[in-house]
């Protein structure tokens, strides 16, 4: 589901501050949940905006600080699977990784 418009969030926030509208009736005349309304007042006074906040977990790779190591491990047995060297670099690093994300940054390296 999409997130509500900043005007729609602007409006919500007004009805229920402005117009001195409890949170259950503002809510059932926007027709939105009350929590919603009850997140939207509290971030308007906390953060001083209405604005989304992003969606998701942030995407992190071990891959990322590791190019090096992951070089060496590459370089030292040539004739390794995909699979022992993703074990290779759990044992050295401490992460597994599984064999897609190990062969993205060896793609980059040409």
């Amino acid at each position: 589901m999409k997130a509500y418009s900043v005007d729609l969030r602007t409006k919500i926030v007004a009805a229920h501050l402005d117009q001195k509208l409890s949170i259950r009736k503002t809510a059932a005349i926007f027709s939105v949940s009350k929590s919603l309304v009850q997140k939207l007042v509290k971030q308007q006074k906390i953060e001083g905006n209405l604005q989304p906040k992003p969606r998701g977990k942030p995407r992190y790779s071990h891959l990322n600080n590791s190019t090096a190591e992951l070089r060496e491990i590459v370089a030292a047995p040539p004739d390794a699977t995909l699979l022992e060297l993703c074990d290779l670099f759990a044992q050295k690093t401490g992460n597994w990784v599984v064999e897609q994300p190990c062969v993205t940054p060896y793609k980059s390296w040409d």
